[in-house]
């Protein structure tokens, strides 16, 4: 009889940062984390140098890893740096310049130098077709084959690698768009080709079209570099599927993420969205803002009754940081989170009027902060983190990285200190505290716009320098309660763990409630259903539990935006039809606080979503009686502002933390990838799970008159 014991099973996943590719093994129960820094030539390298770490660190071969999950920067860095394919788009005769046109409107209206985000798509390489189909789908004009065909000679003169073809009402019709793709591949068999009716199939020509073009830049890129890593990780023994993270938060395949790398844009930050609602569910806190930041970016999500905040548009390459409409819309699925650049790798500099700036510009890996001793010379918020005393050489990066203090020091005093007439020290402090004040003036913004009282939320930090500023940010915000999750460093990378393998499918339907078509409306919610299940049981296990959830995007009739109102069945009967604008008034009033009465509702679009099952993982803190105080295993010489000198301060091993440890502020909790930062007046304690939870002394809040 074979007694062997089947060893448990290994999931890895690995996000690409701009800085740091981490890369998480879950075996069992027990996870290996390691944080390698990122190959922007070649990604790929970087996670297969962090996958093979991370196994040696678990003992395993490659081929005992069941499941590869993904987040890659790859799309993002090819829209946002403009190194995307050759890319041509072809339109209904008439309208090539409506990704010039956009929606007709000055997002900043009394700027006279305003300047609009510029096409993907030249305007010699767009080009328009005689066809037409109308809003209901009937053919006004036959598609001009001949048209296509002479195009696509013009494609292969100009040498185009990629192309859109977005037609004018393709959303209820793509046959037109579907013969335009079967010509295109007959004429140009290496030419990529993206249909605006698979990617967005939703009204709108501006956004739809600017979707379509966004997908079709990023898709030679993005598929090649896929194509590459999947031959690599298999010459490595792993023969396993991959999967990647979209920036809806859910799992896709490998040959849907190549097919449609635009729902790739936002994966890394979807994932620790993902964590931190798995997180929220775990303590049992149901108002939390997930704050994640990296080496390049921030990222801040506003998770309620465990659920994130959920869009389906997002821009990219905004003229102004802040400012809606100032970038090009891409319509997708996307958690709701606003983004800024402020990382570790941010560069800090003095501008013109005196004022200490930090970022958006980022040293990324290569070269890196100052101290990383590989050629940077401008100063980030790593350097003002070193050069005040907050990070261990010796354990920084688990002793990848050498860093080197004086050349932090050196370069601060250049670039930020001396303009000023101040002290290293003291321009390192104003680089800290201007870094986080500008991630709390982002979620205090972010917080308004989505009506929220953010006093009430508890911060989950990740990433690796999350925990360095997350008590600072959250006394800023006037937040009490601070949760640092054990791997907090490569926090989107285990949120990636968590994620659904998912589809969502969408058409524009119009129907007003006062009449609707149930037979219509029926066939379309079927034929999303056959679409998404079909993409779902490709890619999950066999024998999953998959779920569906159906939404109709409505608005009052006459107005110019939606709100989704999600439909409990997938199915719509006579009493869901004749109960549909109830369901709206209910969202509206919840929404916006009163209803319209006297108007009529209609529903624009319908999304059908299947996703495999996730098990809920709420459990109790099971808090020990009695509250131990650990010693210190070290005192660090931290830059104390009101002595404006350096002072020791305790720091503790959190490895060598147990439950029911205590630590009260000043104190650093320090890692091999992270440093958690417990300033005065803040008390962090270690919970069942081993997270770090920290909160703020109400004696010292009173002290200041607060609540």
């Amino acid at each position: 009889m074979d007694t062997t014991i089947p060893s448990p099973r290994a999931v890895l996943a690995v996000d690409i940062g701009g800085s740091f590719t981490d890369a998480v093994l879950m075996v069992g129960a027990k996870t290996h984390t390691t944080k390698v820094l990122t190959t922007p030539l070649q990604p790929e390298l970087g996670v297969l140098q962090g996958a093979r770490e991370v196994l040696a660190k678990a003992g395993l071969p490659a081929s005992e890893v069941a499941l590869f999950i993904l987040g890659t920067t790859l799309a993002t860095n090819a829209l946002i740096e403009r190194k995307g394919a050759r890319t041509a788009l072809i339109t209904t005769e008439g309208f090539r310049d409506v990704v010039e046109i956009g929606q007709e409107n000055r997002y900043a209206q009394y700027d006279i130098f305003l300047e609009k985000p510029v096409p993907l798509v030249p305007r010699d390489l767009r080009f328009g077709i005689p066809e037409r189909i109308d809003v209901h789908g009937r053919t006004l004009l036959p598609l001009d084959e001949a048209a296509v065909r002479r195009v696509a000679c013009q494609l292969r003169e100009a040498a185009v690698e990629s192309v859109a073809v977005s037609f004018l009402h393709s959303y209820v019709n793509p046959e037109h768009e579907a013969r335009v793709g079967q010509i295109l591949a007959q004429e140009l068999p290496d030419l990529w080709i993206t249909l605006s009716s698979d990617v967005c199939p939703e009204v709108r020509e501006y956004e739809r079209t600017s979707t379509a073009c966004a997908n079709a830049y990023v898709q030679p890129v993005v598929a090649r570099s896929l194509g590459e890593l999947d031959r690599l990780m298999r010459e490595a023994g792993m023969g396993c599927p991959i999967y990647l993270m979209t920036s809806g938060g859910s799992l896709t395949s490998l040959e849907l993420g190549a097919r449609q790398p635009v729902k790739l844009v936002e994966s890394g930050p979807a994932g620790g969205a993902i964590l931190g609602r798995r997180i929220a569910e775990q303590c049992g806190e149901r108002h939390v803002l997930s704050y994640d930041m990296g080496g390049t970016t921030a990222k801040i999500c506003f998770i309620d009754e465990y659920t994130p905040q959920l869009s389906r548009t997002f821009e990219f390459g905004r003229m102004y940081r802040f400012l809606k409409g100032s970038g090009l819309p891409i319509r997708i699925p996307v958690i709701e989170m606003v983004e800024i650049g402020a990382g570790g790798g941010s560069i800090a500099h003095v501008d013109t009027l005196g004022r200490i700036q930090v970022g958006p510009d980022s040293a990324t890996s290569n070269p890196g902060p100052a101290c990383f001793g590989r050629g940077g010379t401008h100063p980030t918020v790593t350097d003002a983190n070193c050069a005040l005393g907050l990070l261990d050489p010796a354990r920084f990066a688990a002793g990848k990285v050498n860093l080197a203090p004086g050349a932090a020091r050196a370069a601060i005093a250049r670039d930020v200190a001396d303009p000023l007439g101040m002290g290293a020290e003291m321009g390192a402090l104003a680089i800290s505290e201007i870094v986080a004040e500008n991630m709390a003036c982002a979620a205090r913004v972010h917080g308004i716009e989505l009506g929220k009282d953010i006093e009430r939320y508890t911060m989950i930090a990740f990433g690796g320098a999350a925990p360095l500023h997350a008590v600072q940010m959250a006394a800023k915000l006037g937040i009490d309660r601070i949760i640092v999750p054990v791997g907090a460093s490569v926090g989107s990378a285990l949120g990636f763990l968590w994620a659904p393998i998912a589809y969502q499918a969408l058409r524009s339907l119009y129907q007003s409630t006062d009449g609707i078509d149930l037979d219509a409306v029926n066939r379309v919610l079927e034929s999303m259903y056959l679409e998404a299940s079909a993409a779902v049981e490709s890619a999950a296990p066999k024998g999953s539990r998959l779920e569906t959830r159906c939404v109709a995007f409505m608005r009052y009739r006459g107005q110019g935006h939606e709100i989704p109102v999600t439909l409990p069945s997938t199915q719509l009967t006579p009493a869901l039809a004749s109960g549909l604008a109830e369901l709206f008034e209910r969202e509206y009033r919840a929404l916006y606080g009163r209803i319209i009465p006297g108007v009529g509702a209609e529903i624009l679009t319908w999304t059908l979503t299947v996703s495999t099952g996730q098990a809920a993982t709420q459990d109790e803190d099971r808090r020990p009686a009695g509250i131990r105080r650990p010693a210190p295993s070290a005192y660090r010489p931290v830059f104390d502002t009101a002595l404006a000198r350096a002072v020791d301060i305790p720091a503790f091993d959190r490895e060598a933390l147990s439950v029911s440890d205590h630590i009260d502020g000043p104190a650093l909790i320090v890692e091999d990838q992270t440093t958690t930062v417990v300033p005065a007046g803040f008390t962090a304690r270690v919970d069942a799970r081993h997270y770090l939870i920290i909160d703020r002394d109400r004696s010292s809040k009173a002290q200041r008159g607060e609540a």
